[in-house]
């Protein structure tokens, strides 16, 4: 009898919890660190459509392009500006020297507006949005992207709106 006693002592103590040494449940959801990309990195039309390779490549293309934009827009206005000082008497001079400056002036103004397009589809890459047309939502296509990637529609939609313009600037 004392060995049953001794038994019913042992079931009737607490068990202690064992500790699993395995990760826990959440750790194996949380997404691995930022994905690394080659610089001879080429998305590829069999990869998942917008996957995190794709982001990672325009992303990195658009803030390159933006950062080659404002580094010409910059060097031009300060060569712009060193030109000023020579001011012609010719009246011809003083012509040609405000053309070019005005020509350079547009030039200028177009890179800003394509900085503020780079800027908007950095924006649409961080909302998941990028890559997919605004009008339809349908993907715009890799090769269409890599021509041009600050594209906002597919290539139908953007015949559709460039038609609307050409419309309207009629009347």
């Amino acid at each position: 009898m004392p060995k049953t006693a001794k038994a019913k002592k042992k079931v009737l103590k607490p068990k202690t919890k064992v500790v699993s040494k395995t990760k826990p449940i959440a750790a194996k959801i949380t997404p691995k660190g930022p994905v690394k990309i080659s610089k001879t990195y080429v998305p590829k039309d069999t990869e998942k459509y917008m996957c995190e390779k794709h982001k990672v490549y325009f992303r990195m293309r658009l803030t390159e392009w933006k950062k080659e934009l404002i580094k010409a827009n910059n060097e031009a206005l300060y060569n712009g500006g060193m030109d000023d000082n020579n001011i012609s008497a010719d009246i011809v001079d003083q012509a040609n020297s405000y053309i070019d400056n005005n020509v350079e002036m547009k030039a200028i103004n177009r890179q800003i507006k394509l900085i503020s397009e780079i800027d908007k589809a950095l924006r649409r890459i961080r909302e998941d949005t990028y890559g997919y047309c605004l009008d339809t939502a349908e993907p715009i296509g890799l090769k269409r992207l890599m021509a041009r990637p600050v594209a906002k529609y597919t290539i139908a939609a953007q015949e559709k709106h460039e038609k609307d313009e050409k419309v309207h600037a009629d009347d």
